[in-house]
């Protein structure tokens, strides 16, 4: 058993994805699918499943992450006592949606990985609902969202970037071809929504309500890339950030519907608890953050 494996069965059991994990850790996906066969083989016990393409942990596994947890921490305080004066070290826990989680922070949570490989970094999806409540409970150091840009009480807070938004259709669909479009041609369409309490979910709702359409006929999602696929077959019209479909627009496989959304700015927000110790270490991702939120918003 060799301390690499454990580690990324560590980061695997955070994202719950194997090509998340692959990118974290700086791997190709089949060296991650193969450390943690290695695992199973050596302990004979099988420690996850994937069931349709999703990744959970089966019982052996949340028993095996606890020890994990326990070698990791204790390795952490150890390389800690005998690592050079100046080092940065330490664990960093992040949060975020699965939008940002798939879309913006994986080149991020590498490019850290990269440049502190004394720090533990840990990374825990959470639906957008959910966030700000790990950093009051101390489950995260740092969350990201996808809202509207606005204070939160209780939290430190920056804007990253501006994200715009795009109402789309298949290149086939009805009003793919419109120049224009009022609220009546949507009467009678599916709608591709993300989960109920998500913040631009509940913009998109509001407009069309102020403008005097009713109920709409929807079909919900936990995932931008299931709604993009049914979007794409002409299964309804999905709402979605620009960094979830710009390649599909680009390759006209979706098309963007003329409908303004520039009502309300959403922009990527990073926080952390206002009254959180910031270590070296959590300054350190902060840093960074910051510095390549600039380069990428020029």
């Amino acid at each position: 058993m060799e301390l690499r494996q454990l580690k990324t069965f560590h980061m695997l059991a955070s994202t719950l994805n194997f090509s998340r994990t692959a990118e974290v850790q700086n791997y190709v996906p089949s060296t991650v699918t193969m450390q943690i066969k290695s695992l199973e083989d050596e302990l004979g016990v099988k420690l996850v499943d994937r069931l349709n393409k999703r990744v959970t942990l089966t019982d052996s596994g949340r028993n095996f992450l606890r020890y994990v947890d326990n070698i990791l921490s204790t390795l952490e305080e150890a390389q800690h006592a005998l690592k050079q004066s100046g080092e940065v070290t330490g664990t960093v826990v992040i949060s975020a949606d699965e939008t940002l989680c798939t879309y913006w922070l994986p080149a991020i949570l590498r490019r850290f990985r990269l440049s502190y490989p004394g720090v533990r970094l840990i990374f825990r999806p959470l639906a957008n609902s959910n966030l700000k409540q790990s950093l009051r409970e101390g489950d995260a150091d740092i969350i990201f969202m996808l809202d509207e840009s606005k204070e939160a009480t209780g939290f430190c807070g920056e804007k990253m970037l501006d994200e715009p938004f795009y109402l789309l259709a298949a290149p086939d669909h009805p009003l793919a071809a419109h120049t224009a479009l009022a609220i009546e041609d949507f009467h009678g369409e599916t709608f591709l929504l993300t989960e109920k309490g998500c913040s631009y979910r509940t913009f998109f709702e509001r407009s069309l309500s102020q403008k005097g359409m009713g109920g709409i006929t929807e079909l919900e999602f936990n995932s931008a890339e299931a709604i993009k696929q049914c979007a794409k077959i002409g299964m309804g019209i999905a709402i979605l950030p620009a960094m979830a479909v710009i390649a599909e627009v680009n390759r006209g496989e979706l098309v963007p519907l003329p409908w303004d959304l520039t009502a309300t700015s959403f922009a990527i927000q990073m926080f952390w608890h206002e009254e959180k110790w910031i270590s070296p270490a959590i300054e350190a991702f902060l840093n960074l953050t910051r510095d390549i939120s600039n380069i990428r918003s020029k």
